[in-house]
């Protein structure tokens, strides 16, 4: 029987590579290099239940969040994997308040990482779908140490985005701005393999995703919206079908492979909104985007958001072109 081409995900980057003539390298180096951390947390996600990994390290994170040991295992690994290797100038985790400098010791590169080292961590010890998201920008600072500024940019500039989600399978979920690629870890061998190649969302789904424990929170245009979703109207493929995990990554995994949208709106207790931009709503964005869909915080495209603060929140509002389009005109009273 004649065996399909195996696309490793480092085959992928190269290839990657080699469509662009004047690539130095330093590039696909970086992506594996996170390759690399994602294998490291996958490992120890997989035996959480049989090591002294889950549970509380006693410490807060700078949002007032009880830290889980495998959270500062996840940060700690990405940190260590990336901060040698001279293609970063600086980095920014959702675990510290503070940007994330490069050693002294070592060579200051002319990338940005910007990671949620464990996103949907408060579901650890209860085996519910987690993940790592990143982002990657080209610095603006001229040179030397990164500064401030090269974290604070907007979503558009990304160059590269993605995540890795450790359920039944650990999947890595990647974009460089050539549309999304897929790859399932192959345990066996240690490869991350191209399982679902040029991702696309489609244009309108039949799933909605929103805590609706909120619904006494939210504004009108968000109530109003999901009572839409709720009417029985075959001819607007309705009722929409409610799903809701509570791990914003397995949310949003769900809703680019079917279709659909994923709520996080402000409401009366967070009125900017709960997610944070730069770690999770910037990324997802991006990835969704690239696979046709569409990301806003309810009145403009997250990615055109320029922040302002490393843990800036933003509301969210994620998925097919048509559903998100859809929640603007709600949101904006045009419903």
């Amino acid at each position: 029987m004649k065996q399909s081409k195996i696309v490793t995900i480092e085959r992928h980057i190269i290839e990657g590579e080699r469509a662009h003539p004047g690539a130095s390298g330093e590039f696909s180096a970086l992506l594996r290099d996170l390759t690399l951390a994602f294998k490291v947390i996958h490992r120890e996600v997989s035996k959480a239940g049989l090591v002294d990994i889950i549970g509380l390290t006693g410490k807060e994170n700078i949002h007032g969040e009880q830290v889980k040991k495998l959270d500062a295992f996840a940060d700690e690994t990405v940190c260590k994997a990336m901060d040698h290797t001279g293609h970063l100038c600086i980095m920014a985790s959702e675990e510290h308040e503070e940007a994330l400098n490069i050693p002294d010791a070592y060579p200051k590169g002319k990338y940005v990482l910007l990671y949620d080292p464990l996103d949907g961590s408060s579901n650890i010890d209860v085996n519910i779908t987690i993940g790592t998201v990143f982002s990657i920008y080209r610095r603006v600072s001229p040179g030397g140490k990164g500064t401030l500024d090269d974290c604070l940019q907007p979503g558009y500039k990304q160059i590269a985005a993605g995540y890795a989600i450790y359920g039944s399978s650990t999947m890595l979920i990647y974009s460089t701005g050539d549309g999304v690629h897929g790859f399932t870890l192959d345990p066996s061998i240690g490869e991350f393999l191209l399982s679902h190649e040029n991702l696309r969302v489609p244009k309108r789904g039949k799933i909605y995703s929103i805590n609706e424990g909120n619904y006494r929170f939210w504004d009108e245009g968000v109530k109003k919206f999901i009572k839409f979703l709720q009417e029985d109207d075959k001819s607007t493929n309705r009722p929409y079908t409610s799903r809701y995990i509570g791990s914003m990554i397995g949310d949003i995994h769900r809703t680019l492979m079917y279709g659909g949208i994923f709520m996080y709106p402000a409401d009366q207790r967070n009125p900017n909104g709960k997610l944070r931009l730069l770690y999770e709503a910037n990324p997802m964005s991006f990835v969704m985007e690239q696979a046709g869909g569409r990301a806003s915080n309810g009145r403009k495209r997250i990615l055109d958001v320029t922040p302002t603060e490393l843990h800036q929140r933003t509301p969210l509002f994620i998925g097919s072109d048509e559903d998100v389009a859809l929640a603007e005109e709600f949101l904006h009273g045009k419903r």
